[in-house]
């Protein structure tokens, strides 16, 4: 019986992290689109260099997925 508990807790909980690691990435997805620098240090991060022209595109990008 007990470890029906502890089962039922972890799903529980893996539900709960789950919603709390979109909410927070939702989070820095808007502080993104209002800081191109932060965006700028993501992208170096993930190896990519981007030029200005490149930086407005994914911004315009970022907010048009953000409407939806």
């Amino acid at each position: 019986m007990i470890w029906v508990v502890g089962i039922i807790a972890l799903i529980v909980g893996v539900i709960i992290g789950f919603a709390g690691g979109v909410f927070y990435l939702r989070k820095q997805m808007e502080k993104m689109q209002s800081d191109p620098q932060m965006l700028q240090k993501m992208a170096k991060q993930m190896g990519y260099n981007m030029n200005a022209k490149q930086m407005q595109q994914a911004q315009k990008m970022m907010q048009k997925n953000k409407r939806k």
